[in-house]
């Protein structure tokens, strides 16, 4: 083989070689945007879920919360109710014992 042909399929070689190269670096490229479509569309999921998730338990939270509101509020009622009961059944004793020691009172004046 003479030289100048030697010396062409070495050019022809090494076009080939940077052309090669130049397609891995291509698709590396792609391959590397679609790797960061990929982990934006997953990251994304991920935050969608931990939302849902986090209404979720704010939502069940809440519920509990009304629930013992509620409760509290029932306990509070009836011990009002029964405080009610026993001020209105020691109501009588109490004005029998006013009228006693304002009789006592009176007669102590006189």
């Amino acid at each position: 083989m003479a030289r100048p042909e030697v010396l062409d399929r070495v050019k022809e070689a090494e076009r080939e070689a940077d052309e090669i190269v130049a397609e891995a670096e291509a698709e590396r490229e792609q391959r590397i945007a679609e790797a960061r479509k990929e982990a934006e569309r997953i990251l994304e999921e991920a935050r969608d879920a931990a939302e849902s998730y986090k209404q979720e338990r704010l939502s069940e939270a809440r519920e509990e919360i009304e629930a013992e509101r509620e409760e509290i509020l029932a306990e509070g009622e009836a011990t009002r109710e029964a405080l009610e009961s026993q001020a209105e059944a020691k109501r009588e004793e109490a004005v029998e014992h006013v009228v006693d020691l304002f009789t006592e009172a009176v007669n102590a004046q006189t």
